[in-house]
């Protein structure tokens, strides 16, 4: 008879050095509006699996990839921005 043994450890194990640092929140707190358009264009997609694509479906999704553009885009703008603020200072 083999026995089942469970990794107990690894799943419950965490230690204060697994803890997200501060700039990894600020860097996930930079890139959340990226994240939510993400998700709105995520769930605009999913509600059209399970039925045919309606002329409202179609400017939802296009909606939804329009802000998911604008935010990567401020996204990167703003990375861009504080790149080269030091520059010729």
């Amino acid at each position: 008879m083999d026995h089942i043994v469970t990794a107990q450890e690894a799943v419950t194990a965490f230690e204060p050095w697994m803890e997200p640092t501060a700039a990894e929140l600020d860097a996930i707190e930079d890139e959340m509006p990226v994240i939510t358009a993400e998700v709105a264009l995520l769930d605009a997609q999913i509600m059209t699996l399970d039925r045919p694509v309606s002329e409202l479906d179609e400017r939802r999704i296009r909606r939804a990839r329009r802000r998911v553009l604008a935010a990567r885009r401020e996204l990167a703008n703003r990375a861009a921005a504080a790149s080269t603020s030091g520059v010729g200072a």
